[in-house]
């Protein structure tokens, strides 16, 4: 991107409708009820022939340091420092408040470039509001409707007088194939063949960080990042809508999603945790892989275990990080405990990777993105045909199906049909009579004999003859 820009101002004057606008894409909160957004949001502006990044902010007011306020403040102002233009958003509707002229004298200070934008100028009775703005000292401000879409050709054109016409479209460069990432969910229609395809690792990864409100989520993320990206604090819940942030880990790139604590579903009566929630659950779906946040000082509680038994019915690739590992106080019989437990209480996982990890001091974490790395190269795993249907013969010799009503099921014909997560396809006998004991001795097979834990195993089963038969008979 050429530059980038903040979008900032008081509580609910349309900062993420603005962005979302932008952006094209709902991807930031957007309510009536002021204070939505906490942190600051990047994402890639597309306005008329304009490209750029543009990064949502959470509202500012004036507050301490020490308060909740005052750490979304630092926020803010860590991304105006960070832009290259500052698009300082007020109410045309309402007018201009105390706040909106601190600011405004907080913008003049930092020296950067400013357009003043005044927001809700298609509500009646907003004239007022729109020429008040123009005693902020900031210079003509640009009247929109960012909900309508109205008023984004003048927002372009003065964000271009700001920003300078060479900064606003710089000569293109030649982008290489494998700068684009598309989103990848499961693999459908995967080529079955004998070849098993090596792993990626050069191949950018996506990680959503989820759990209960309060686990640690936010200060994990910042602790690998090594500075105070995401607003964090004593306070549970936090965190309201996904961010995402890069980095490189041994070269690799990581797009990390930090999420809203995920509450029992009985406890989410506001509208707001609502669309957290659902939030959230997009970035599980959007990630690969999925790291589950435990407090290890309170863990596996019922909501715990929801949230791991959500993530492998989606099919994604999971790991357990215990956080807060620096407040416990017997590190060995915690872990023996915890690893009993996980056994137990996680049947459906067998075999999940989980870390003790300290988001605070860092503890953990290069094993914690270590374990993340391997069950991704799990998730993404091919076996090919010949080697399954050699297994298939063995494990059904060792253990053959049951008979049903005396009639003995058959097993014919084994394949791979997908990976992300690993599926395959049985064709046999009367596959509807099959019992589930049966359909869990296999998939248990499956991952001891080809080294798959933790990760949702799928197996369908399909009547139908063994697709190379005929082949064998015309040779």
């Amino acid at each position: 991107m050429s530059f980038t820009v903040a979008i900032v101002g008081r509580p609910n004057v349309g900062k993420s409708t603005l962005f979302n606008r932008l952006v094209g894409k709902k991807l930031a909160l957007v309510d009536d009820t002021p204070g939505v957004t906490r942190d600051r949001r990047p994402g890639e502006a597309k306005l008329v022939d304009l490209r750029f990044r543009i990064i949502d902010t959470a509202g500012l007011e004036a507050a301490g340091p020490d308060t909740l306020e005052g750490r979304m403040r630092a926020q803010t102002e860590a991304a105006i420092d960070e832009a290259d233009l500052s698009l300082f958003v007020v109410d045309a509707k309402y007018g201009l408040t105390p706040v909106d002229q601190s600011l405004a004298e907080m913008l003049r200070r930092r020296g950067k470039p400013v357009v003043l934008v005044a927001n809700k100028s298609e509500a009646k009775g907003s004239d007022g509001g729109f020429y008040d703005a123009y005693t902020l000292g900031l210079g003509e401000p640009v009247p929109i409707s960012a909900e309508h879409g109205q008023g984004m050709i003048d927002l372009r054109d003065a964000i271009v007088e700001a920003i300078g016409e060479e900064r606003a479209f710089p000569e293109p460069e030649d982008v290489a194939e494998t700068d684009v990432v598309l989103p990848q969910g499961d693999a459908e229609g995967d080529e079955d063949g004998e070849a098993e395809p090596e792993y990626d690792e050069s191949k950018p990864l996506r990680v959503a960080i989820v759990g209960r409100p309060n686990a640690g989520k936010s200060t994990l993320i910042n602790r690998f990042l090594g500075e105070d990206r995401l607003l964090t604090g004593p306070e549970a819940g936090i965190t309201r809508d996904s961010i995402s942030v890069e980095w490189d880990w041994r070269g690799r790139t990581i797009k990390m999603f930090d999420t809203a604590g995920m509450r029992r579903k009985a406890r989410v009566q506001e509208k707001l945790e609502k669309l957290s929630v659902a939030d959230t659950l997009r970035a599980v779906r959007f990630a690969e892989t999925v790291v589950i946040v435990f407090d290890a000082t309170i863990p596996f509680e019922k909501q715990d275990l929801q949230i791991v038994d959500f993530v492998l019915r989606e099919g994604r690739a999971a790991v357990l990080a215990f956080n807060k590992w620096d407040l416990v106080e017997d590190p060995q019989a915690v872990l023996a405990d915890l690893r009993e437990k996980t056994e137990r209480l996680l049947p459906q996982a067998r075999g999940i990777r989980a870390v003790p990890i300290s988001g605070q001091t860092g503890y953990g974490l290069d094993k914690l993105m270590q374990n993340i790395v391997d069950t991704d190269k799990v998730w993404n795993k091919r076996i090919s045909t010949a080697k399954l249907n050699r297994w298939l013969d063995a494990v059904t010799t060792q253990h053959p199906p049951p008979a049903v009503s005396g009639r003995r099921l058959k097993l014919k014909y084994m394949t791979q049909v997908k990976a992300r997560p690993p599926a395959f396809m049985i064709s046999c006998t009367r596959p509807d009579a099959l019992p589930e004991s049966y359909v869990r001795y296999l998939s248990n097979g499956l991952r001891t004999d080809f080294q798959m834990p933790g990760v949702p195993i799928r197996i369908h089963f399909k009547a139908g003859e063994n697709p190379f038969e005929n082949r064998k008979k015309k040779h």
